[in-house]
């Protein structure tokens, strides 16, 4: 009997790419990583093969792309000309269309509304009059996130129109680097949700289980899943939302939505990401098929794996002034660590996560 002879692609080089290529290497599926850091990467540790190279490197991509079943990418800022060249030699994930979504915040919050699902208030800032226009026009609190490159709290601060004036509005667009911006009200929340779908490329669709999360200082701390405290009509309505979404932008992977519990108990768009979520790294442990399996399994052309939850999961994220808890997790024997390969232990730089089984008989 044949062996199975399968090889994915993975642009970047970080714990996404590490934890795909680990489920790969599983699953007997070859996993080749690039990135203009991969030979001292994360995910180059664990890959069969590691290509450092720049994104805009022709050259390199062609030679990497050779003999590939597919490429996808750990984050969505990879550049859209990289894509248009690897999608000429093989399938791509999660797809230009999707890549192009993701990489802008009013080009998701405008799909979004054009599906109909409810988003903050929100209006585009390309200068100091729209910053100083759109806060007198919310009357209240509001946040300015740069529409590009931002993630973990970064690129975000949050406003008041009660106390930043026209004049301070001008000093922030020049501290924030005079790029486009997007100005949304706040919202006040009574939970944070996260569901992830992936759909194949023959267009089939399915979701994990949701997720509940708590973020502090602008990064996730933890994650519960099967979200606990929501109502099935809630859970129902999430799950619809990123599914339009995914068929929207003719996803070929694993997309995540972040999303908010408003003061009403109605469900708010946030953001989305196509591709593994931090928030969903408890299905290692947690789901009959990971996250990082399941893409796998598609990029591969295995078809979809089932995705059950087993029961409920907590996850945890070690950041670098956590890793003083190392001893006391593994000494626990009933919590799984997953650490990222990462040398640097910087604060608040996530280095690994921790996952366990919530007794829900107590």
């Amino acid at each position: 009997m044949k062996a199975l002879s399968r090889a994915i692609g993975i642009l970047g080089s970080g714990q996404l790419g590490r934890m795909t290529a680990l489920a790969a290497a599983e699953m007997g599926i070859k996993a080749h990583i690039f990135a203009p850091d991969a030979d001292t990467s994360p995910a180059g540790e664990v890959a069969f093969r590691a290509v450092t190279a720049a994104y805009d490197d022709e050259d390199a991509l062609l030679d990497f792309a050779h003999g590939l079943d597919a490429v996808t990418s750990e984050f969505e800022n990879v550049p859209a000309r990289t894509m248009q060249l690897l999608q000429k030699l093989c399938p791509v994930s999660p797809g230009p269309q999707a890549l192009h979504i993701a990489q802008n915040r009013l080009r998701e919050k405008d799909l979004a509304r054009r599906l109909g699902i409810t988003t903050p208030d929100y209006q585009p800032v390309r200068s100091a009059d729209d910053l100083a226009a759109g806060l007198a026009r919310l009357n209240g609190q509001a946040i300015l996130k740069t529409t590009e490159l931002g993630y973990d709290g970064k690129g975000q601060i949050r406003l008041s129109s009660d106390t930043h004036t026209a004049d301070m509005a001008a000093q922030i667009w020049a501290d924030i680097g005079k790029v486009e911006a997007i100005l949304e009200s706040f919202v006040p929340f009574t939970a944070e949700l996260s569901f992830l779908v992936w759909r194949d490329a023959k267009g089939s669709t399915g979701v994990f289980a949701p997720t509940r999360n708590i973020h502090k200082n602008g990064i996730l701390f933890s994650s519960t899943a099967p979200a606990p405290d929501i109502s099935p009509a809630l859970i129902k309505q999430g799950e619809e939302a990123v599914t339009a979404i995914a068929e929207a932008v003719d996803l070929f992977g694993i997309l995540a939505m972040e999303a908010f519990v408003g003061a009403d108990g109605g469900l708010i768009f946030n953001e989305i990401a196509p591709r593994p979520h931090n928030s969903f790294h408890w299905t290692i442990e947690g789901c009959e098929t990971s996250q990082f399996h399941q893409l796998v399994r598609l990029l591969a052309g295995l078809g979809p794996g089932q995705t059950r939850a087993r029961g409920v999961y907590i996850m945890e994220n070690l950041l670098g002034e956590d890793l003083s808890r190392l001893a006391a997790l593994y000494a626990s024997g009933n919590k799984s660590v997953h650490l990222y390969g990462k040398s640097d232990a910087r604060r608040g730089r996530k280095m690994g996560h921790v996952t366990w089984q919530c007794d829900i008989s107590r």
